[in-house]
């Protein structure tokens, strides 16, 4: 009983430290993205939108990758991640849109397969 205990813990740790080497593809961490704000959310029907403020057109993905990260209702999400300065509207302001599609109805939604992602940055814009 006692080898197997141990067995077990040392299987544990060493799945826990491979995991932890990971590669550059893995999501980005709320921690690992640069500085964003969510400045508005729909938490509820489908399609579901998340309007996102960074101060920087840096890493946009990663920031998008942050914001995903806990969407788990079965929904389609809408992201559009804006330059917080710079602009007037929105749309002047617009550095990326992703997507994401959780479950059978995410799928429908946005035209994605369950589970899938999009993620594209708008050409040519930046963040002053």
């Amino acid at each position: 009983m006692r080898k197997t205990t141990i067995r077990l813990i040392a299987t544990a740790a060493l799945a826990l430290a491979l995991t932890a080497c990971g590669s550059d593809s893995s999501p980005a961490t709320t921690s690992d993205a640069p500085a964003y704000k969510i400045t508005m959310q729909r938490d509820q029907g489908n399609p579901r939108y998340i309007d996102v403020e960074v101060k920087t057109d840096e890493r946009l993905h990663d920031v998008f990758d942050a914001v995903i990260a806990d969407l788990t209702d079965e929904a389609g999400y809408f992201i559009y991640i804006n330059c917080a300065t710079g602009s007037t509207g929105a749309e002047q302001n617009r550095l990326a849109n992703g997507k994401k599609a959780v479950g059978r109805k995410g799928a429908i939604v946005t035209g994605l397969n369950a589970g899938d992602t999009e993620f594209a940055p708008v050409p040519g814009k930046s963040c002053p």
